[in-house]
């Protein structure tokens, strides 16, 4: 089921049936998966696709980057634009898979919105 809803997710499909659309827009997920009726609007995926992509970008392209001498040795007017426009076009690119996978996962741990008072606790009273 986790590696399914996954995959699913990084498709770009719904997690629930594998047919459906996940996003209408860009990042924007449509509220209910137009082959199911499964909703999809109650997946918390706020932050944590942005965090995973920057981890996996970091990883992928700057890390590498690093271990070529042209990149502190070369001009800086050379440099910023040959490793940033990348750099934005590898995580623009990115970030829709990332986030239909991150929704995919919440789904198979079944977190939705509404459990958000599991995370906090009232430790003042």
């Amino acid at each position: 089921m986790f590696i399914r809803s996954m995959l699913r997710g990084l498709k770009g499909r719904c997690p629930a049936c594998g047919e459906g659309k996940l996003f209408w827009r860009y990042l924007k997920v449509e509220p209910r998966c137009g082959e199911c009726g499964h909703d999809l609007a109650k997946y918390p995926a706020d932050d944590g696709p942005a965090y995973f992509t920057i981890l996996i970008v970091g990883h992928l392209i700057v890390g590498p980057l690093l271990f070529f001498p042209i990149i502190w040795e070369a001009p800086t007017a050379i440099v910023l634009p040959a490793t940033l426009i990348p750099l934005a076009i590898a995580t623009l690119l990115l970030l829709p898979v990332v986030k239909g996978w991150f929704i995919g996962l919440l789904y198979a741990l079944k977190i939705k919105n509404n459990d958000a008072a599991i995370h906090t606790s009232d430790i003042a009273d």
